[in-house]
């Protein structure tokens, strides 16, 4: 049965390193209108997208998240946001309740937060819970 889900495109490999609890902050230039997000659905695709409009036919579920808190983006927040340097401007949000999916689903990937519709039954049957954050590590 499909279930339209609020969700968050994510540029490779970097969706995996979420759904892996990797990452406990996403860095994004704008904030959320409304916190906490919950049961963020994050769609990983392969490309940045830069223009209002753009869209990657080619994105795949990878994992569901709660946003409970969006902050400055700080230089000490790097090695959460598993990133290579920090700048300026920035905002940091708080991932929370990361369910990595197993199975991933293909879907549209779009800029800021959007709607997918997504058959519930499929994302359930492949959820698995990142209990423990560990270091960043390069993806293979």
């Amino acid at each position: 049965m499909p279930t339209t889900f609020l969700a968050l495109s994510v540029v490779a490999p970097h969706g995996r390193s979420i759904a892996a609890g990797r990452t406990a902050l996403e860095v994004r230039s704008w904030r959320p209108d409304e916190l906490p997000l919950r049961d963020l659905l994050i769609v990983e695709n392969d490309r940045v997208l830069t223009q209002h409009g753009d869209t990657d036919p080619n994105g795949r579920t990878v994992a569901l998240v709660d946003v409970t808190a969006v902050r400055e983006w700080l230089p000490e927040d790097v090695e959460a946001a598993c990133a290579t340097r920090w700048e300026p401007g920035y905002w940091a949000w708080q991932l929370a309740h990361v369910r990595a999916l197993d199975a991933t689903i293909p879907v549209l990937a779009a800029r800021k937060l959007y709607e997918v519709q997504v058959d519930v039954t499929a994302l359930s049957s492949g959820i698995c819970h990142a209990d423990t954050r560990t270091a960043c590590q390069p993806s293979s």
